[in-house]
């Protein structure tokens, strides 16, 4: 294993050695798209395996409809991949230029990072996503996908090797651990600091924490998405209403689910009810703070000071009064997660400080947070969303998976 995992670090960083334009780049994840359309039966073949023994361990059902591909799901695939062929190469881009008084001429210009590790589990679009965007921005990338997709995630790895060896380019650039021996993340974490320069965790909080514990490499990730959507006194409460339940409902599994609502205590009253009955009516559980309780004249169980701190990937919502906008973001600041928050309000200032106020990653002014999104910000795809307070932050796209260098040049200048 051991000998393995460094060759595969060796392979990657000989692939990054090449220089590659854009039209290279983009005819490789055009053929990769034309590869996968090709193999559709291929593919369903390989996913039925992993369901087949996702059922056999008795898998919790949201986790095997993760995993299961059919024709639209593959059709989501590539037009991932073809969204991202429309995007602009983020390399070797003057981002900054200017000339000093001492003659020094200096430019910033953007480079890949270099190779990128990737843990991930359950999501089998994750693999061709991730291939994507860390090629096309000139990285090499080294896939350690969950066991629960194994067979699907190898065959879409294998498919977009095939396109690089098709183009005569190195097709190191992506390689797929197919070892599953539960070492060899560990292995990754701590022992490959000479091969990869940054690691990527792309799961559930387990997964996570693991990586955070363990790594000695630089993480890109997030732990949890609390989100939040407060409700301020100057809301319009149709567009509340109508953001809340999307907010948590549309796809309750997904990190940019909001997991509390904020309500202004001073619309109580009018707010209450009118904002939360949907959510109940759809099998949301309701869980409130005294204030709400009585008010909410539904379902309702009693909130404790755990359920602010929690992150449910269900259809359950945790309500809290706030006095004013100044408590609702120290709520924020003190339980979230630096994810995504929102607030409901037709106050421009108000908006404005709370979006100033929330130490978020992404702050939104009358929007669900299920935007939280790298497609839906037009990055083609993400490899994931970053709560880090040092950049790149939020959702991780093609223009995020790269650094930058400085070049100077000069008429034979030398400092005195």
């Amino acid at each position: 294993m051991i000998n393995e995992l460094i060759k595969i670090g060796n392979q990657s960083k000989k692939a990054i050695s090449s220089q590659l334009n854009y039209k290279k780049k983009n005819k490789v994840l055009k053929d990769y798209c034309d590869l996968i359309n090709k193999n559709k039966k291929l593919i369903i073949n390989q996913n039925k395996k992993d369901i087949f023994q996702a059922q056999k361990k008795r898998l919790q059902l949201n986790l095997i409809d993760r995993l299961i591909l059919d024709e639209q799901k593959i059709l989501d695939i590539t037009n991932s991949i073809k969204s991202i062929i429309k995007l602009k190469d983020p390399t070797n881009i003057i981002m900054e230029k200017w000339k000093r008084p001492n003659g020094l001429n200096i430019s910033k210009i953007s480079i890949p990072i270099g190779v990128i590790g990737v843990i991930y589990e359950s999501r089998p679009n994750v693999t061709s996503d991730v291939a994507s965007l860390c090629f096309k921005s000139g990285n090499a990338v080294i896939l350690k996908g969950g066991k629960e997709a194994f067979y699907t995630n190898k065959i879409l790895s294998k498919l977009f090797r095939n396109s690089l060896k098709k183009n005569n380019i190195d097709e190191n650039f992506v390689q797929f651990i197919d070892n599953k021996n539960r070492k060899v993340v560990d292995f990754l974490l701590t022992k490959m600091s000479k091969y990869i320069d940054v690691i990527i965790p792309r799961g559930g909080k387990q997964l996570v924490k693991k990586v955070q514990a363990l790594s000695n490499l630089p993480i890109i990730g997030h732990l949890e998405g609390i989100c939040h959507t407060f409700v301020d006194k100057d809301a319009n409460l149709k567009i509340a209403k109508k953001i809340i339940y999307n907010a948590k409902l549309r796809n309750t599994a997904i990190c940019g689910a909001t997991e509390t609502v904020l309500i202004h205590q001073k619309i109580l009253n009018k707010s209450c009810n009118y904002v939360l009955e949907d959510l109940e009516k759809n099998g949301c559980k309701i869980i409130g703070d005294n204030n709400i309780r009585k008010f909410y004249k539904g379902k309702i169980s009693k909130a404790t000071n755990k359920d602010w701190s929690k992150e449910y990937l269900s259809p359950t919502v945790s309500v809290k009064t706030v006095n004013d906008l100044n408590e609702a973001i120290k709520h924020i600041n003190i339980y979230g997660t630096m994810h995504t928050d929102s607030i409901i309000t037709k106050n421009k200032i108000t908006a404005k400080k709370f979006l100033s106020g929330v130490k978020s990653s992404i702050a939104m002014h009358n929007t669900s947070t299920q935007f939280a999104d790298g497609g839906e910000f037009g990055f083609g795809g993400e490899v994931g969303i970053s709560t880090n307070t040092l950049p790149p932050r939020g959702p991780v796209g093609l223009n995020q998976l790269v650094s930058y260098k400085y070049i100077i040049t000069s008429n034979g200048k030398i400092r005195k």
